[in-house]
């Protein structure tokens, strides 16, 4: 739904109401020793609504606003900490010539660059990296934040964002992060990089303390509130042949402990979707992540299958399987998103669903 109205002889203004919801139906066979069966939503995308508006400004400059809720459909529950707009909540200007600057709750450069080239933005969420490790399937998104997008340049374009800690001095819980993005033909590609300094030491800073990685990463032996430093990296691209598009990633996160030592993950990726007919897609793709903490290395094998069936350009089904291999030295597997580990280093989990977008 949108509406649009004139505010003055050479302005224009719209606002416009938009949303999914996405729910279905998982199944884990272990979940700490046993099978379980879930009423599971945004399996495929994010439950969410939101308004976002503009207001041409004349010569080519407009002013601009996204806020976006997100919810559990399950149960109806506010998410991202139980705030009201906590997907995204920004205003700014942009310019056909000079780009974007907005400014409030927004996405760092590593999850607008590499977010896309996932293959959890087209299969469900349960083929993310384990423990969503690198954030580019938005386990936090980055408050105070100041984001300069750049206009297309030959199919280039800059991404630059700025958290601040909203505290005195800017040691303490404030983030910075830059990408690049290249659009070509069948190709699309990119690279970026974010850090945070002392994430999570607040609730009011650029990463705040209650909307940080889940309890669920403990696993690892350490617990990420206690992070100095974060940074994260990573490259990767998708290239279209035919009705096939193929896709490569890779990303690392690093986390400096405060207590010494760090934690280190590596991410390869491969994937590919081929639409079979113009209403149903399938796809497949093959994650090994190296996990490294001091001495006590190990590694994950995840593969990620599924198909979706069009039902109309808003309405699809989908029907997805993973299944996720821990090494002896990482313990049991934990395929993210589904309710807790496996009591073995093996884990398999199935979802069917419904999404709908307005």
């Amino acid at each position: 739904m949108s509406c649009a109205c004139a505010q003055a002889a050479n302005a224009q203004s719209t606002v416009t109401l938009y949303g999914i919801v996405d729910a279905g139906v998982l199944y884990t066979n272990n979940q700490q020793g046993h099978s379980s069966w879930q009423l599971a939503g945004g399996n495929e995308s994010g439950p969410r609504w939101g308004l976002i508006g503009s207001e041409d400004l004349g010569g080519g400059t407009k002013a601009n606003f996204r806020l976006e809720n997100g919810f559990n459909v399950a149960n109806g529950a506010l998410g991202q900490g139980g705030r009201m707009f906590g997907r995204q909540a920004w205003v700014g200007l942009s310019s056909v010539n000079w780009g974007a600057l907005t400014l409030g709750r927004q996405y760092n450069s590593t999850q607008d660059v590499l977010g896309t080239l996932q293959m959890s933005s087209y299969l469900a969420q349960y083929s993310t990296h384990p423990f969503d490790n690198d954030d580019i399937n938005n386990t936090f998104r980055t408050n105070n934040a100041v984001k300069y997008v750049s206009p297309t340049w030959a199919g280039l374009q800059a991404n630059l964002v700025y958290g601040f800690s909203n505290a005195t001095g800017f040691a303490d819980d404030n983030s910075w992060s830059a990408g690049v993005t290249y659009a070509n033909g069948p190709l699309n590609a990119g690279a970026a990089y974010a850090r945070m300094n002392r994430p999570a030491t607040s609730a009011s800073g650029a990463v705040a303390s209650d909307n940080y990685y889940p309890s669920s990463a403990s696993v690892f032996g350490a617990s990420l509130a206690s992070t100095t430093r974060q940074q994260t990296w990573g490259a990767g691209g998708t290239y279209a042949l035919g009705q096939a598009t193929l896709g490569l990633l890779y990303t690392g996160t690093n986390f400096e402990m405060e207590t010494g030592g760090t934690l280190r993950f590596n991410n390869y990726e491969g994937s590919v979707r081929y639409m079979l007919t113009p209403a149903l897609m399938a796809m497949v793709g093959y994650t090994y992540t190296q996990v490294a903490r001091g001495d006590d290395d190990g590694h994950y094998h995840q593969v990620s299958a599924g198909v979706q069936y069009l039902l109309s350009k808003r309405t699809d089904l989908y029907l997805n399987g993973f299944y996720q291999k821990a090494s002896s030295g990482i313990g049991s597997a934990w395929i993210d998103g589904t309710g807790g580990p496996s009591s073995t280093t093996t884990q398999v989990a199935v979802v069917a669903g419904i999404r709908q977008k307005f």
